[in-house]
């Protein structure tokens, strides 16, 4: 058997070697790797990047998916469609960035920024739109009120497949920003079948006027959104619990 030469040797490792690469970014592709999560409160406005976009935006198609087999053209090209139902909350930004107004808990899910080049399609970048809302009942005779916090996450069945691949998690903190727990006898904090919602009962106190407590989203230990609720004291002709009235994004 002819022995290889160090030559051989060093142009097999090469090309093994380039084979790696490219298996590397196949999976990376796959894995998305390149794909954005994009953190918001509903009732707010919302920029989502296109970290694909070429020279100018007569390119770009945006393309929204909120369920795994259904699929909408938002942007086709640089021109809104017409027939988009949310087409007056819809625009394209100088850096083909789609913004959209006035988020509703309707708008979550998943966002493609398209790249067609001389008619072929090109590069794909993803953006998951998550949107957090935070209800609350009347304060009830006996002075409690439960709060519910709930982060529209795509794909929504299993919420869980998301929140689990990208460690997202949902918890309650005092006005302080410490983090509650069950060891209070005066809070409840429930937790669905649905690891994106979390409720919150408090058993009010006097002190507990105009105190704060707000509903924090985390992805991998880092805060992405936090909602705050203020009580206020039941007066007449006033609702005794306000909406939202501040919300941090990162």
């Amino acid at each position: 058997m002819k022995r290889k030469t160090e030559k051989e040797k060093m142009s097999e490792y090469h090309l093994c070697l380039l084979g790696l690469i490219a298996l590397s970014s196949l999976l990376t592709g796959a894995s998305g790797v390149n794909e954005t999560h994009v953190f918001i409160s509903s009732g707010e406005n919302v920029r989502l990047p296109c970290n694909n976009t070429l020279h100018d935006c007569k390119s770009t198609t945006w393309i929204y998916n909120r369920f795994r087999d259904s699929a909408d053209e938002l942007i086709n090209l640089g021109i809104k469609m017409k027939d988009t139902e949310r087409r007056e909350r819809l625009s394209l930004g100088s850096d083909c960035s789609l913004n959209i107004n006035n988020i509703s808990t309707e708008d979550y899910g998943s966002y493609t920024c398209r790249q067609y080049v001389n008619g072929q399609q090109g590069t794909d970048a993803g953006v998951y739109l998550h949107v957090l809302h935070v209800s609350q009942t009347e304060i009830s005779a006996g002075l409690s009120v439960t709060l519910f916090c709930q982060l529209y996450s795509y794909p929504r069945v299993p919420c869980d497949d998301s929140v689990s691949s990208e460690r997202i998690q949902l918890f309650w903190v005092n006005q302080a920003g410490v983090k509650l727990t069950r060891s209070d006898s005066r809070y409840q904090i429930s937790s669905s079948s649905d690891p994106c919602i979390i409720t919150l009962n408090i058993i009010l106190l006097n002190e507990d006027h105009n105190r704060e407590w707000r509903c924090n989203v985390t992805q991998r230990d880092q805060l992405k959104i936090s909602v705050t609720y203020t009580v206020k004291s039941s007066e007449p002709g006033t609702k005794p619990f306000q909406s939202p009235d501040n919300y941090t994004r990162v």
